[in-house]
């Protein structure tokens, strides 16, 4: 059975949250990570990371978004007397739209936006930044021993896992394991996640003027409309729960594919409307069911739009595997580690699933066995964001802890 030595009994707060205000006031929106990759690297060659221990990867060239810069990746050899394989630490740097433009200020134990009510704070995942290269800060000014570790900052996680995703494992050398810093409470050791498929639908009708000859037009928005009454209908719609089985699903923008609102007028018979969406659940095949619902259901709707010689709606239906679900054993050498780091700063941990996706569902796809905990993020993806610096402080602890402990 795996054991820990007592956690690293201090670190520097002060400068780790310093630290965190700075990643903070950077801004890198998905698919912007430029910016906020120089600044962190920066941090990491001033806390005496070699420059030649950093580099990037190539998985912007495969991402099918346009994409700055690739996954950032750093390489420390170990200074423990075990020959193991490495370690892997992880977050990402991307943030949410939302994020673009915060002014982070520090009140008492909460950093939040100055421009209160103005945008979101970018906590997920500044915090994650912010604990990672403390971890090395730490290791290095204290000379904690250590096995060989690899840190990895994706890109494009906000926007579909892309970083991870098009990530070839193979860069990071070997990990046996991967600890994923992405949440709000560090106890919260998260061993499973959902899978998703994200999908478009391009609905091809035809105009005609609305007052004079509408029924000459076939309406690809009566499509959509169609379409959505037979999966509400159908129980296919918001939480889905069919034979035992349990996911999600939801409809996000409908409008065209360059972002534009579907139709040109009220009195045009729309011609064109592009729909996305997405299906969940813990269970693989009932993403795919899902997502085969939604197909079939707009596959009806066009044939009952008809124009006056009765042509029908043209359908294209595409869908894509957004990450697969996961749920590593508790009695896996990667759960054991965490929950035995977490019982080593005198707390309890709570091994649970989450119903959002993580870079680590991709990591374990990877075959790198990842568990997931947070760092203080509150209020994510919204305008009350804020980040409570008790729990993003027991994060760092829990990442010194991770990285020093005698566990196999």
């Amino acid at each position: 059975m795996p054991t820990t030595a007592p956690a690293p009994a201090t670190f520097d707060a002060p400068a780790a949250v310093n630290r965190l205000v700075r990643f903070l006031a950077v801004p890198g929106i998905t698919g912007q990570e430029a910016l906020i990759a120089r600044e962190i690297t920066a941090a990491l060659e001033e806390a005496g990371v070699p420059a030649a221990a950093i580099s990037f990867d190539d998985a912007h060239t495969r991402i099918p978004e346009p994409t700055q810069t690739g996954n950032l990746i750093v390489k420390l050899p170990g200074t423990s007397k075990k020959a193991t394989k490495p370690l892997l630490f992880m977050t990402h740097m991307d943030t949410v739209p939302l994020c673009a433009g915060a002014v982070p200020v520090v009140k008492g134990k909460r950093v939040v936006n100055a421009k209160e009510g103005a945008t979101a704070l970018g906590g997920d995942n500044r915090t994650g930044c912010a604990v990672l290269v403390t971890l090395v800060t730490e290791l290095l000014k204290q000379k904690f021993p250590h096995p060989p570790l690899t840190l990895l900052f994706t890109v494009r996680e906000e926007s579909g896992l892309f970083g991870a995703k098009h990530l070839n494992p193979a860069v990071l050398g070997g990990p046996s394991m991967g600890f994923n810093v992405d949440g709000r409470l560090a106890t919260d050791l998260v061993a499973g996640a959902i899978g998703a498929d994200r999908w478009t639908v391009d609905i091809k009708g035809k105009a005609s003027h609305a007052g004079v000859a509408p029924e000459k037009g076939i309406s690809a928005s009566m499509v959509v409309a169609l379409a959505m009454a037979e999966v509400y209908a159908g129980g296919w719609w918001g939480k889905v729960a069919k034979d035992g089985k349990v996911g999600t699903s939801n409809i996000g923008p409908i409008g065209t594919a360059d972002g534009r609102s579907a139709g040109d007028a009220t009195n045009v018979v729309t011609d064109l409307v592009h729909v996305k969406g997405e299906s969940r659940s813990h269970d693989a095949k009932f993403v795919r069911e899902i997502s085969a619902a939604y197909k079939a259901a707009f596959a009806n709707a066009a044939t009952r739009v008809k124009d006056h010689e009765g042509r029908i709606a043209k359908v294209k239906f595409t869908s894509r595997l957004d990450y697969l679900p996961f749920r590593l054993k508790d009695d896996a050498p990667v759960v054991k580690r965490a929950s035995a780091a977490v019982r080593s700063l005198g707390r309890e941990p709570n091994v649970r699933v989450t119903n959002g996706g993580l870079d680590a569902n991709w990591m374990v796809k990877h075959g790198i066995p990842t568990v997931t905990f947070g760092a203080g993020q509150n209020e994510i993806h919204t305008v009350k964001e804020y980040v409570d610096l008790t729990e993003f402080e027991l994060g760092c602890r829990l990442a010194l802890a991770l990285a020093t402990s005698d566990a196999e």
